[in-house]
């Protein structure tokens, strides 16, 4: 059989065709060029270290395409990576829906549109003239994922990174509520908060701080239920923040307080998302922090640090009790020592001639004076219970209470201190656990030294005259432009029903009247009746 002969081709269309395929070598090979650029800059940049990862895969069998996912090892889920990234990528475009030729373009398109299934997907463009939103995505734990001739950079969610799981708080215990706490992981944080307000109004806005860190955080409010002069205000102090890093949301406290010089905190932390919320629907704006299960709620008010969330799952009367219990405590923690020292020093007069007598019998054979004593006792205290607090969980309340007795049992018998000044001092150290939060209880353990110094010095007008100060100071006090005494000072008599006495949730009707902003009623619940 004769074979026909294959027609010639001319030699300007061959000529033609090998300057296409020259062109689309040259092509190529720029591109490829671009991407061995890339990875070449990255790792120069951050590649050196042993946990930055960079895997290089080939895509498709008839036309292939280079390209590479960079990620962070121990930041990242290797899993994720895998089955959404990795497994998608390497397919054989061969069996794939497009009819035309298949080209590097097509498969481009392909993977952004097919094979990354990754639930969250951003698209960086124009990569090469910028390379900081590539460092901070890998950096942060997200994967990056850089295709030969794509100017393109796409990142994917795959933070994977290992972390503590949601347990109790352990610096707010309490008998009935949730048991569940904040955690280190921003994610699981505004999950926690976001299972309980379940309103398209609550909203977390982004914003990074430290320049080193880059740290994540999350003003959360609740739209129209906040005052909005007071959001504004809150991201206007978290934009001025300039500084290396963040490590923990004591930073953001001391970096956007109203008042540096004074012991009271005008900024509210806590690691329960039920006091979070809480004051979420009071109007307040709720500061999350990634990298610490502490959470910072401003405004803060000198009434918020004598609640707790207990109060509001106990009925009215139950509450109302404590609340007295704990304001009680506080003037106790504050005053105590001064008092003691003030009667036994200037007063002897307003004591009974009975107690008189045994407390001269009991100072008879002690060589200092009752300021002395005082001082002397209230600086042991607080070095037992920093040791008890920086100790092995095992020991440190074996320390403390061992210590304490010890201590005292020896100074009294040594005729160092009165067996009075032991009980006062340990009346006021067990005053000073009642309040809630612990920041304002190291408020009071500060102030006391100075009330004692009045007391010493002037006797009860001292403490008087000290009163009037700490009075002055507290309404001079502002959190985010709220007076600190609110609702006492200035007097608002609609809030007092959820101050020092607590009424029923039923005739909770509003909220704080300066904290919360247009939406101001909380309830219409009718009063319960049979």
């Amino acid at each position: 059989m004769k074979k026909t002969p294959r027609p010639l081709i001319p030699l300007s269309k061959w000529k033609s065709n090998e300057k296409d395929n020259k062109n689309h070598a040259k092509q190529k090979s720029e591109k490829s060029h671009l991407l061995s650029e890339s990875l070449a800059k990255i790792k120069k940049d951050i590649g050196h270290s042993p946990d930055i990862i960079i895997r290089e895969v080939k895509i498709g069998t008839v036309e292939i395409v280079l390209a590479a996912v960079i990620y962070v090892d121990g930041l990242a889920d290797k899993d994720l990576i895998h089955h959404t990234i990795l497994q998608n990528l390497m397919i054989d475009l061969r069996e794939t829906r497009l009819q035309e030729e298949i080209t590097s373009q097509k498969i481009i398109q392909q993977i952004k549109e097919f094979s990354l299934s990754a639930g969250e997907l951003e698209i960086i463009k124009n990569y090469q003239t910028d390379y900081e939103k590539v460092y901070e995505t890998i950096l942060s734990g997200d994967s990056v994922i850089l295709i030969d001739g794509s100017s393109e950079a796409y990142k994917i969610g795959t933070k994977g990174w290992e972390g503590r799981g949601v347990e109790e708080p352990t610096s707010e215990q309490l008998v009935r509520g949730p048991k569940d706490g904040f955690t280190e992981n921003i994610r699981t944080n505004t999950s926690l908060i976001r299972r309980r307000i379940n309103d398209i109004n609550l909203v977390f806005e982004p914003i990074k701080v430290g320049k080193r860190s880059k740290t994540e955080i999350a003003i959360t409010y609740i739209k129209e239920i906040a005052n909005d002069k007071i959001v504004d205000e809150v991201r206007e102090r978290l934009e001025r923040i300039d500084i290396d890093a963040i490590l923990e949301s004591g930073y953001v406290e001391s970096l956007i307080q109203d008042e540096t010089y004074t012991p009271f905190p005008t900024v509210y932390n806590t690691e329960r998302p039920d006091a979070v919320v809480g004051g979420l629907l009071e109007g307040r704006v709720a500061i999350l922090v990634d990298g610490t299960p502490f959470v910072l709620v401003v405004p803060a008010l000198f009434i918020h640090f004598m609640q707790s969330s207990e109060d509001y799952y106990q009925r009215a009367d139950i509450s109302t009790l404590i609340r007295l219990l704990r304001v009680g405590a506080f003037l106790l923690s504050l005053l105590t020592p001064a008092a003691y020292i003030a009667v036994t020093t200037y007063h002897q007069e307003m004591l009974p001639t009975t107690l008189l007598v045994s407390l001269t019998a009991q100072r008879e054979g002690v060589p200092f004076p009752a300021f002395i004593e005082a001082v002397f006792m209230e600086l042991t205290f607080e070095i037992l219970r920093e040791a008890g607090i920086r100790m092995p969980r095992a020991v440190g309340a074996a320390i403390s209470i061992v210590g304490a007795l010890v201590l005292g049992q020896a100074a009294v018998e040594a005729g160092l201190v009165s067996a009075t000044m032991v009980i006062v001092v340990s009346l006021t150290a067990i005053a000073s656990f009642v309040t809630p939060k612990f920041n304002m209880a190291i408020s009071v353990r500060m102030l006391r030294f100075g009330f004692m110094i009045l007391a010493a010095t002037f006797g009860l007008f001292g403490i008087i005259l000290g009163l009037i100060i700490l009075i002055a100071h507290l309404c001079s006090l502002r959190s985010f432009g709220v007076p600190y005494l609110l609702p006492f000072a200035p007097f608002v008599l609609k809030d007092q029903k959820d101050g020092i006495i607590r009424l029923s949730l039923w005739s909770l009707k509003t909220r704080p009247k300066l904290v919360s902003g247009k939406d101001n009623v909380r309830e219409n619940t009718p009063k319960p009746s049979p």
